[in-house]
C-alpha cells in the first residue's frame, strides 16, 4: 500500500550514474578526505560500496558534483524512462539471468553490471537487485501529497527516515520491482545498501 496512490509526476531533465558507486570510487573519496569509510568493504573494487549511511551517500554525491536522486527520478530511471513496466526490462519477473537477487547463490553484492540483460533501455545497471539505493526523499507511508514536479519529498512532519529503492542480493524478485519502496533511519548501514548519484 505504500506504493499508492498512483500519481502523475513531471520529471525534468537529469542525469544518473550508470552504476552503483563502486568500492574503488568510494575509496578515492575517502583518500581525498571528502568521505568517511564504510563500516566494511565487501567484494572487490568493482563491487558496489555498501555499509554507507544516507549522509555518507550525500557526501560522496557532493564530492563528484552531484546529489542523490529524488525518489521520482529514481523510479523514472528504473522504468527505462518512465515506461509502465514492473522492471527495467519489462513486466517479466526478475530472475537470476537479469538481476542479483535472493535465490541466485549470492551472499554479498556482485560486481556492478554483472547482469546486462537487466539493464534499462538507457544502459543503467543494477536498478533491480544487487544493492538497495539511498535516494534523497524522506519516507512517507503513501504518496498522498507527494510532489508532482519530480523533486525530493522533504517534509518536517514526516520524521527522519529516508527511502531506499531497488532491492538487493538478499531480497526476492518482488522487492526488485521498480515501484517497490523501503525506508530506514538515515544512519542505517547494511551489507546490501549502497547508492548512485544524479545531477
Amino acid at each position: 500500500k505504500n506504493e499508492r496512490p498512483a500519481h502523475r509526476v513531471t520529471i525534468h531533465s537529469f542525469q544518473m550514474a550508470k552504476t552503483l558507486v563502486t568500492n574503488k570510487l568510494y575509496k578515492a573519496c575517502v583518500a581525498a578526505g571528502a568521505c568517511t569509510a564504510p563500516s566494511n568493504y565487501y567484494g572487490g573494487d568493482d563491487n558496489p560500496v555498501v555499509n554507507v549511511d544516507w549522509n555518507q551517500a550525500k557526501a560522496f554525491s557532493k564530492w563528484v558534483g552531484g546529489r542523490l536522486p529524488s525518489e521520482a527520478e529514481w523510479e523514472y530511471a528504473a522504468r527505462s524512462g518512465g515506461r509502465d513496466w514492473k522492471y527495467p526490462w519489462g513486466n517479466e519477473t526478475a530472475t537470476c539471468d537479469n538481476a542479483v537477487i535472493a535465490g541466485c547463490g549470492y551472499n554479498e553484492t556482485a560486481p556492478v553490471c554483472s547482469k546486462p540483460k537487466g539493464n534499462t533501455k538507457q544502459g543503467l545497471c543494477d536498478m533491480a537487485g544487487n544493492a538497495w539505493e539511498w535516494v534523497e526523499d524522506e519516507w512517507h507511508d503513501s504518496y498522498d501529497g507527494a510532489p508532482t514536479d519530480g523533486s525530493a519529498w522533504e517534509d518536517a512532519n514526516a520524521g527522519s527516515d529516508r527511502v531506499g529503492r531497488g532491492g538487493s542480493w538478499g531480497f526476492d524478485a518482488a522487492d526488485a520491482r521498480s515501484a517497490y519502496r523501503s525506508g530506514g533511519d538515515p544512519g542505517y548501514r547494511s551489507a546490501d545498501l549502497g547508492f548512485r548519484p544524479a545531477r
